[in-house]
């Protein structure tokens, strides 16, 4: 029997919670799905991510509002995908800030991830019909933008690329918390689509030199101490560093895109098989390993048609 595309079976709800990790520092937080959080200053609220859909966004306004009634002024989306960036219109943020390179997935890629990860993931697009199109950012920056939200600093940081070409975190220096994105996954599939993999171990050494004590990662439970922090780095790592040593060696044998996506099961299942996401994020990551460590520097755009395709290939 073929294995059902990508996470098209999962369609068990998850409620997100609100959990406090420093003073007026919230992380919005599911069991496996994206993780997103919120800051509130003396005068106004900052959000980190936006959810997939306007729907979404509001039930995530909806949690804001039992902390405070602050308005929401502003808008930080950590990297660009489509599950994390589409419920920015519900915000009515006065700024939304980016990377300057993730403006320029937004304006490269931004309609066809949208409807690749619909297709993909179709649960976490509740209420897509609401979706106006892109919101693009007011305000980007090139490395680190340092933005006071009253007398506290946040520090928007480009530590290099990894999962998309983007990726940015949201560093609190006083509270020493940073809000990870996609960086790193607490025990959760590591989606490598749109990486630049090798890249993404030295930014993941950048992102532990921040030496926080408390982070919210892309998916999965917050870590709450500089040694959880560190175990999830490590375990992103050793996941990236698992599926590149099967390819590599899938390649070494001269086998093809199949082939070496059967090396990384035999390797990788064992130990990161009953993570969440890791069958849907496992094909899309041997593929772009396999193009990587092939001489594809920049990842191609995925369409639903090239993820069909892909699927196919791998699974019949």
């Amino acid at each position: 029997m073929a294995e059902e595309f990508a996470s098209t079976r999962d369609t068990t709800e998850q409620t997100p919670q609100i959990v406090e990790l420093e003073r007026d520092i919230y992380g919005y937080c599911s069991v496996s799905d994206p993780n997103c959080g919120f800051v509130v200053g003396e005068e106004a609220v900052l959000a980190i991510d936006a959810r997939a859909t306007p729907m979404l966004a509001r039930e995530m306004i909806a949690g804001i509002r039992t902390v405070t009634d602050r308005p929401i002024k502003y808008l930080f989306l950590t990297h660009y995908h489509a599950v994390r960036a589409l419920g920015a219109s519900a915000f009515g943020a006065d700024l939304v800030f980016s990377s300057r390179d993730t403006l320029a997935l937004l304006r490269e890629r931004g309609q066809a991830d949208m409807e690749s990860e619909i297709g993909r993931f179709p649960r976490l697009f509740k209420g897509r019909e609401e979706i106006p199109g892109l919101t693009l950012p007011d305000a980007t920056f090139e490395t680190e933008l340092s933005f006071h939200l009253g007398d506290r600093e946040l520090r928007f940081l480009r530590l290099g690329r990894a999962h998309t070409r983007g990726d940015t975190v949201c560093h609190i220096p006083d509270a020493g918390v940073v809000f990870a994105g996609d960086l790193v996954e607490n025990r959760c599939g590591v989606y490598m689509g749109d990486a630049y993999v090798q890249d993404w171990m030295t930014t993941l050494e950048r992102l532990r030199a921040l030496d926080c004590q408390a982070a919210v990662p892309g998916r999965g439970a917050p870590m709450r101490s500089r040694q959880e922090i560190a175990d999830a780095i490590d375990t992103t790592k050793d996941f990236i560093a698992s599926i590149v040593g099967a390819v590599r060696h899938g390649l070494s044998l001269g086998r093809d895109l199949k082939g070496c996506y059967e090396e990384a099961e035999r390797i990788c299942n064992p130990r990161f098989g009953d993570w969440p996401i890791y069958v849907h994020a496992l094909a899309f990551d041997v593929a772009r390993v396999y193009d990587e460590l092939r001489g594809l520097e920049h990842p191609r755009i995925w369409t639903d048609a090239r993820d069909q395709e892909l699927w196919r290939t791998l699974h019949g």
